[in-house]
């Protein structure tokens, strides 16, 4: 995709770009297409990172370059590669203009990335998501990438939830047939009906501190085992 920085040509550029992230699978995948589409979108943008923050800790969730991967834990002395991130979580976009202004040091100036812009992608109480656009040679990023870079961001967050809801959805469906497995097996097993194997699931459940859900995959993974065994003794 070319880049576009105004105009009618930016509009159907964006529209583009929102087709490709709202044709993505999964989060994952959302999360990977807007690196990639940063880069090609945004202009003075080189490299990209989407990253995330929580209970003190940072983590990179995509990246289109390893060198833009951070992890830290700041309450063990982990050092923040973007120390003006905290005022993302009342500000929708932080500029660095110069990582080398007053003497370097930081984590970006090391790495040779002199430009910054990093915008909120998501925010709560807990959890600070953030997708920044590296350059090399400092100034990179003018008001009209900033502006391209906010709009940008409102689809990559529509598309972020569109594919949670669509992920959460189909870990239900699975989650339901999972459990009615279970329960037939239980119901088979123990002679009973349906409400009471139901209800001898949820209670081993909450005796063994597991999940439903993964008492019941155990359920239906020894059943599949011993059927197998069964078989390949005849």
């Amino acid at each position: 995709m070319p880049r576009f920085p105004v105009g009618f040509e930016l509009a159907e550029a964006l529209t583009s770009a929102a087709r490709q992230l709202h044709g993505t699978g999964t989060p994952d995948d959302t999360l990977t297409a807007a690196v990639q589409l940063t880069v090609r979108l945004l202009p003075g943008a080189e490299q990209a990172g989407i990253s995330e923050i929580q209970r003190g800790r940072l983590r990179t969730l995509a990246w289109t370059d390893e060198a833009v991967r951070f992890d830290a834990d700041f309450r063990h002395g982990g050092r923040e590669p973007h120390p003006d991130w905290d005022r993302l979580w009342t500000t929708p976009v932080v500029r660095t203009d110069d990582s080398d202004t007053g003497g370097g040091g930081n984590a970006l100036s090391g790495l040779g990335l002199r430009s910054a812009l990093s915008l909120r992608l998501r925010a709560d109480r807990r959890r600070l998501t953030v997708l920044t656009a590296y350059a090399r040679k400092p100034h990179a990023f003018d008001e009209d990438a900033t502006r391209v870079g906010r709009l940008f961001t409102a689809h990559v967050s529509l598309a972020l939830d569109s594919a949670t809801v669509r992920e959460q959805l189909t870990e239900a469906m699975r989650t339901r047939d999972l459990i009615g497995q279970a329960t037939g097996i239980l119901m088979e097993r123990l002679t009973i009906d349906a409400a009471g194997a139901f209800d001898s699931l949820v209670k081993a459940s909450q005796r063994e501190n597991v999940k439903l859900r993964d008492l019941a995959r155990r359920i239906v993974d020894a059943n599949s085992g011993a059927q197998g065994r069964g078989v390949g003794e005849r």
